[in-house]
C-alpha cells in the first residue's frame, strides 16, 4: 500500500512488540500447578471380585436393551417417554443451550467487521472550539464507517476458550444420555414392578379360592358337629382379610400405572390404559470380557466427567495465556464529510489500520487467582472423574454379587416353599379326616403364602438386578467422540514453566 494512502506511517509499533514481549514475565505464574491425576481404569482391581462370572466380547448391553423382554407395550411405552417426556426435552435443550455458547466462544477465532451510518443535524457553539464559519451555524454532520478488527491468537487463549466450549458441549450431550438411561431404567424398574403386582393378585385370588374351598369343609364339618362355631368363625375370618388383600394389590396396581403414565410425559388416562405385563424370561447375565477397562467409555456419566476435565483443562491455558500480551490489529474505511455536497468525494475518505496491544505488568494478584481458581477447578473435575469411575466399577460388582448369591437364596427358597406345600396338604388331609383342627390348616396355609411371597419377590429381584447390570454397564451407550490426551496428564500453557 503506497504512502498516499497512509501517510506518515507509524514505524514504532515493532519496537512496542517487542517492548511487550519482554515485559511478560511481570506477572509470575512461579508455584501454581495442579495436583490430581486421573485414574486409569485398568488399575482398579477387580479382577478378584469378577473371577467366575460368564464372559462374552458381546455382553454390552444394546441401545435398545428393553427389547430383550419381549413385551411390546413396553416397546411403545419407551418409545413414547423418549420422544415426550419433558426432563429429557429439559436436557436436549441444555445440549443446543452449550452449542450455542460454543458458537459464541468461537466467534473470537474470526475477525470482526462492523458497519455503521450516522447523520447528526448539530449547532456548533459560537464559543467553542470549532472557528468561524461554522462556529454559531447549524451543520449535518455525515459519517459512515466499515471497521474491521482481528486478535492475534498468539498464546492459544481463544482456541483453548473454544475448545473448552466444545467440550463442556459434548460433556452435556453425553448428560442427555445420562438422561435418557436414567429414565429407560426409571421405566423399566417400574413396569417390573407392575408385573408383581399382578402376580401377586394372583397368588392372592389362589388363596381366596382355596379360603373359600376350605370354609365349605368347615360347614361340613360343624353340620356333623366335628367341628363348633369358633373353627366356623376363623374359616369365615379368613375371606375379608384376603379381600382386603386383593383390594390393596388393586390400589398399587393403579398407582404403579399413574407413575408409569408420568414417566411417559403422559396424562393419567393413559395409565388406565395399560394392560398386564407379557415379559419373557431374561437370559443368563453374562458380562463383557474387557471390563473394567472399557467401562469408562460405556458409562455416560464417566464420559461426562471425562469431557469436564478436558474442559477445565482448556480453562488452564486459556488462564494462563492471560499473563501475556494481548495483541490485535484494527482497520477503519469510511467517509466523513459535512453536509451531503462533497460526502461521496474522495477527499472525505477516512482511513485508518493499526495494532492494539495490553499487557498485564500489575494486577495485584488477579491473574494469580484467576489461575489458582482453574487448577483447583481442574482438580476437582480430575477427583470427580476418579470416584465416578471407582464407583462405576463396584456399581457393576455390585449387581453381580447380588446375583450370584441370589441364585442360592432362590434354590433354598424352592426347597422351602416345596416343605411347606408338603405340610399344607398334610394338615389339610388329617383335617379332613378329623385329626386335626382348623387352627393348624389355617397355620400351614399361612407358612405356604408367606413362601409363595418371598418366592415372588426373589424373582423381581433378579430382574431388577439384570436390569440394574444393564443401567451399570451403561445401557448401550457408545461415544461418538472421546476426549483427548490432556486429560490425564498434568496440564501445560505456552511458555510456562509451572
Amino acid at each position: 500500500m503506497d504512502a498516499h494512502v497512509f501517510p506518515n506511517r507509524p514505524r514504532a509499533w515493532p519496537l512496542a512488540l517487542l517492548l511487550a514481549g519482554s515485559l511478560a514475565g511481570c506477572a509470575s505464574m512461579h508455584g501454581l500447578h495442579t495436583h490430581a491425576t486421573a485414574i486409569d481404569p485398568a488399575r482398579v482391581e477387580a479382577s478378584q471380585s469378577l473371577a467366575g462370572s460368564k464372559l462374552s466380547a458381546a455382553a454390552w448391553p444394546q441401545d435398545a436393551w428393553w427389547t430383550r423382554f419381549g413385551d411390546p407395550q413396553l416397546d411403545r411405552m419407551m418409545d413414547t417417554a423418549l420422544s415426550g417426556q419433558p426432563g429429557l426435552r429439559m436436557a436436549e435443550a441444555r445440549v443446543r443451550q452449550a452449542q450455542a455458547v460454543a458458537g459464541i466462544v468461537g466467534a473470537s477465532l474470526y475477525p470482526q467487521a462492523n458497519a455503521s451510518l450516522r447523520s447528526t443535524r448539530q449547532r456548533f457553539s459560537e464559543d467553542g472550539t470549532v472557528p468561524p464559519p461554522i462556529a454559531g451555524s447549524w451543520q449535518t454532520i455525515n459519517e459512515l464507517s466499515l471497521g474491521v478488527g482481528y486478535e492475534l491468537d498468539f498464546w492459544g487463549k481463544n482456541r483453548a476458550a473454544v475448545d473448552a466450549a466444545l467440550d463442556r458441549a459434548h460433556a452435556a450431550d453425553v448428560d442427555l444420555q445420562a438422561a435418557r438411561l436414567m429414565l429407560t431404567t426409571a421405566l423399566a424398574r417400574t413396569y417390573l414392578r407392575l408385573d408383581l403386582a399382578y402376580a401377586q393378585r394372583d397368588l392372592a385370588q389362589d388363596t381366596l379360592q382355596q379360603r373359600e374351598q376350605t370354609l365349605a369343609l368347615t360347614r361340613q364339618r360343624v353340620a356333623a358337629q366335628i367341628d363348633s362355631q369358633l373353627e366356623l368363625t376363623q374359616a369365615e375370618a379368613a375371606l375379608p382379610a384376603t379381600r382386603e388383600r386383593l383390594a390393596a394389590i388393586g390400589e398399587s396396581i393403579a398407582l404403579i400405572n399413574n407413575q408409569l403414565a408420568a414417566l411417559q410425559g403422559q396424562g393419567p388416562d393413559a395409565g388406565a390404559r395399560i394392560a398386564r405385563p407379557q415379559l419373557a424370561q431374561v437370559s443368563e447375565v453374562s458380562l463383557p470380557s474387557n471390563l473394567p477397562a472399557e467401562l469408562i467409555g460405556r458409562r455416560p456419566d464417566v464420559v461426562a466427567d471425562r469431557w469436564r476435565v478436558e474442559a477445565a483443562s482448556q480453562d488452564i491455558k486459556v488462564a494462563k495465556a492471560q499473563f501475556y500480551p494481548n495483541i490485535s490489529l484494527n482497520g477503519l474505511v469510511g467517509l466523513q464529510s459535512r453536509g451531503f455536497d462533497n460526502f461521496l468525494d474522495a477527499g472525505s475518505r477516512v482511513l485508518g489500520i493499526g495494532p492494539a496491544i495490553s499487557l498485564p505488568i500489575f494486577d495485584g494478584g488477579r491473574l494469580r487467582g484467576n489461575l489458582g481458581v482453574r487448577q483447583a477447578g481442574y482438580d476437582m473435575a480430575v477427583e470427580h472423574y476418579n470416584a465416578t469411575v471407582i464407583a462405576a466399577v463396584h456399581d457393576v460388582v455390585d449387581q453381580l454379587v447380588s446375583l450370584q448369591w441370589l441364585q442360592q437364596q432362590a434354590h433354598e427358597q424352592d426347597e422351602a416353599l416345596r416343605l411347606t406345600e408338603h405340610a399344607y396338604e398334610l394338615a389339610q388331609a388329617r383335617y379332613r379326616s378329623g385329626l386335626a383342627n382348623y387352627l393348624q390348616v389355617l397355620s400351614a396355609e399361612g407358612q405356604v403364602l408367606a413362601q409363595k411371597q418371598q418366592v415372588l419377590q426373589l424373582q423381581s429381584r433378579q430382574r431388577e438386578l439384570r436390569l440394574n447390570l444393564i443401567r451399570a454397564l451403561g445401557g448401550g451407550y457408545q461415544p461418538a467422540a472421546v476426549p483427548g490426551a490432556t486429560s490425564v496428564a498434568h496440564v501445560q500453557a505456552p511458555g510456562s514453566k509451572s
